[in-house]
């Protein structure tokens, strides 16, 4: 990389700690590429209840736990944990609550159902990944957001977090998985809370029906560029992409693909 690039990259799943698909291959694999060419890089996920701490030796990190965050007048306690990724020397921070990620699942059930408070997972999740890179004083150039879980990060850098020093000066790239993502919508006040957060009513537009390619516009709309991570990218969410006018990474399978993502943070970064 021509840049001197330091990326943040905001992941909803990360291989080992969960199954291997194409959104959690990347998140595992990227950051240690972009980082073998020289860039800084700390990766972010949720520590889901159904990662086996002892097995992934996830231990907290003290001086970063303990700040509470309030969700829709509610206290959260925010505890931050580590761990490094086998044959790699590459660290991830996990974003953990009792409240929300304790029960032994990811976004859904046991039968497949989706839990009626994402939407408070997914604010908690962005706040708490910002709030704790402000602790580490690292100040990142890129923020690299993946899937849907991080779709909140863009706003929040934007809008709330647009004044602080950490977060001044840098370009967001906003990932796409998939065709659908999930079925239905979160829970229609997601916006509601949001106001509460300090932003504006009138830019949660796309959040009025928060379902899964309003929350893809959503986060894309406050995203400086973005990249496809599928193939299998849904026509009508191509065509709001093209319609941004947005640098756009097309889809780039296994051959090549640390080239290209290093070849587009550098054009972001150049801008």
């Amino acid at each position: 990389m021509k840049n001197k690039a330091k990326i943040l990259y905001v992941c909803q799943e990360v291989v080992p700690y969960l199954p291997e698909n194409g959104t959690s291959a990347l998140c595992r694999h990227l950051p240690q590429a972009m980082q073998e060419r020289g860039a800084e890089i700390r990766i972010f996920m949720p520590r889901w209840g159904c990662i086996n701490e002892r097995r992934n030796q996830l231990h907290e990190v003290i001086r970063l736990s303990g700040m509470n965050l309030i969700i829709d007048d509610a206290d959260h306690q925010l505890i931050i944990k580590v761990a490094s990724i086998p044959s790699a020397r590459v660290q991830v921070y996990f974003i953990d609550n009792d409240d929300f990620f304790k029960r032994k699942a990811t976004w859904v059930d046991a039968e497949g159902v989706y839990f009626a408070d994402n939407e408070e997972r997914a604010i908690f999740f962005a706040r708490g990944v910002l709030e704790t890179v402000k602790k580490l004083r690292w100040a990142p150039n890129v923020v690299h957001c993946h899937d849907w879980f991080t779709a909140i990060v863009p706003i929040y850098l934007k809008r709330i977090f647009r004044n602080d020093p950490i977060f001044r000066d840098l370009k967001i790239v906003v990932s796409v998985y998939g065709a659908e993502g999930f079925p239905g919508q979160l829970n229609a006040d997601l916006a509601a809370k949001l106001v509460q957060e300090g932003i504006k009513r009138e830019e949660l537009r796309l959040l009025e029906r928060p379902d899964y390619r309003n929350l893809m516009r959503f986060a894309i709309e406050y995203a400086d560029g973005v990249a496809l991570g599928t193939e299998e990218v849904g026509a009508e969410l191509r065509e709001y992409i093209a319609g941004t006018g947005k640098p756009v990474l097309e889809y780039v399978g296994e051959a090549g693909y640390e080239d290209a993502y290093a070849e587009f943070y550098d054009k972001l970064l150049d801008k």
